[in-house]
């Protein structure tokens, strides 16, 4: 595990990635960005106009870039997209830039944190917990194929989340 200042945050929709990043950027005195948030800001379009217009392939390219550019910043704290592990580049850059924490949940939990989100064009679907099963079979195996960590979002609050990645981060400094 490669400790530079980086901290990357993976994992499925509606596990807590923005605010857990957020409130860990806090603690550690940090700048926090949301690859996510990032890509509307410099396209000025939301995720869901992008997908509707350019399609996931489209969006998907954005996102390459956005993660290279950003994972090349120093002492940051990254909450990235659901699917970012997709594309191999992103997942070398992750892992060869920083610590990569896989933030996971159960797919209740999951269904339940994402029901009333209009925002996420995968997810705008009948079968919601169909789609995340399905989004999952294919990514876990992703997630942790990059993950110096793993926490489990379903065992605590955002901030105790935070803390527990906080002094997890603390004794790598060591």
């Amino acid at each position: 595990m490669k400790y530079r200042g980086n901290i990357f945050l993976v994992g499925p929709m509606g596990v807590g990635k923005t605010t857990i990043g957020r409130i860990l950027a806090q603690q550690l005195g940090q700048d926090f960005f949301d690859s996510d948030l990032e890509i509307e800001s410099s396209s000025g379009a939301d995720i869901q106009w992008i997908f509707d217009v350019e399609g996931e392939s489209g969006f998907r390219e954005r996102e390459r870039k956005m993660i290279d550019f950003l994972s090349n910043k120093n002492n940051i704290i990254l909450a990235t997209g659901g699917g970012v592990v997709l594309a191999k580049e992103n997942r070398d850059c992750l892992r060869g830039r920083g610590v990569v924490i896989y933030l996971q949940a159960s797919i209740s939990r999951q269904v339940e944190r994402t029901l009333k989100d209009k925002t996420r064009p995968l997810l705008q679907t009948p079968d919601r917990q169909g789609k995340i099963k399905e989004l999952m079979k294919f990514r876990d195996p992703l997630y942790r194929e990059i993950a110096d960590i793993v926490i489990d979002t379903e065992k605590g609050s955002p901030k105790a989340l935070a803390n527990e990645i906080f002094n997890t981060i603390q004794k790598l400094q060591e």
